[in-house]
């Protein structure tokens, strides 16, 4: 039996092409892209060493020297501000990992099944949302001390009950669906509907909001750093730069603009990717650009 899937009168071609007629896609795509290749390249190369304090050099403003000028401590703020990318990245994707390989099978579920299966699944999402992240790495860091990794569990668990609403929001709107039926006609279980149907029909829904979290995830990673729940020295954080820096805005500002521009230009190009995204694959959409 063949799948029907809404977008299938879209060919790639068409697709793409739509893409690079999309002004959110195309600006987003390109920051996107500019700050995965920034925190890529700090593996193999940064202008200075990160690590390495050099207080005859502390808080000296922009220059060709250091580009974007340095910290307290000497070091060059563009090094920080490309390895703390990656540590940002990196705790933002396992993050949504985590959320979207336990909440989308879990609001799946939840619909396949439906009834008081579905209502206590739901319960307990809410349960699980009502602890913010925030909240979430306090309790976590006060069993088990603060990190990186204790940042991406927090994080992860409140995406948990996010990508389970979706799911099961999109999963719901599908199933009284005439191939659904078919597919029940066939022979086919719950189960195997969910996988082979259900899934496909509702990947764009969750690619978008997987976009959506990942931004969020970056903001979270950077709040839980300025607090000091996050990412530890000597490793570079653009919230642990921003704590840094809040004590000498005077002296100097350029020690939180950097680090903040990052992350406000990073959320900002994933919102407009998501945004992108969602207009070009949404088969409710025909505008013309």
């Amino acid at each position: 039996m063949t799948l029907h899937i809404d977008m299938s009168e879209e060919t790639f071609g068409s697709i793409l092409a739509k893409a690079f007629r999309n002004t959110a896609f195309v600006a987003g795509f390109a920051i996107t892209l500019l700050i995965l290749a920034m925190a890529v390249v700090s593996y193999a190369w940064t202008p200075y060493d990160v690590t390495k304090l050099v207080i005859s050099d502390k808080t000296q403003a922009p220059s060709l020297a250091h580009w974007f000028g340095t910290d307290h401590f000497g070091r060059d703020i563009l090094s920080m501000v490309m390895v703390g990318a990656r540590n940002s990245i990196a705790v933002a994707l396992v993050a949504v990992g985590i959320g979207m390989g336990v909440g989308v099978p879990l609001g799946a579920f939840a619909a396949a099944r439906g009834g008081l299966v579905d209502e206590a699944l739901m319960r307990l999402n809410d349960l699980v949302f009502a602890f913010p992240a925030l909240l979430s790495a306090i309790m976590i860091t006060a069993i088990f001390g603060p990190g990186a990794i204790n940042a991406i569990i927090a994080i992860g668990i409140f995406n948990i009950p996010v990508f389970a609403r979706v799911a099961r929001a999109g999963a719901l709107a599908i199933w009284p669906r005439e191939f659904i039926l078919a597919a029940r006609a066939a022979g086919k279980s719950s189960t195997q509907i969910s996988i082979e149907h259900v899934l496909p029909n509702i990947a764009t829904l969750l690619l978008v909001q997987g976009t959506i979290q990942f931004a969020l995830g970056i903001l979270a990673e950077a709040g839980l750093s300025y607090l000091g729940l996050g990412a530890q020295p000597p490793m570079p954080s653009w919230g642990r730069m921003l704590f840094d820096a809040q004590t000498r805005m005077v002296v100097a500002p350029w020690m939180a603009i950097f680090p903040g521009m990052a992350i406000v230009v990073a959320v900002l190009g994933l919102n407009l990717l998501g945004d992108g995204i969602a207009d070009i694959l949404d088969p409710k959409s025909r505008r013309q650009r």
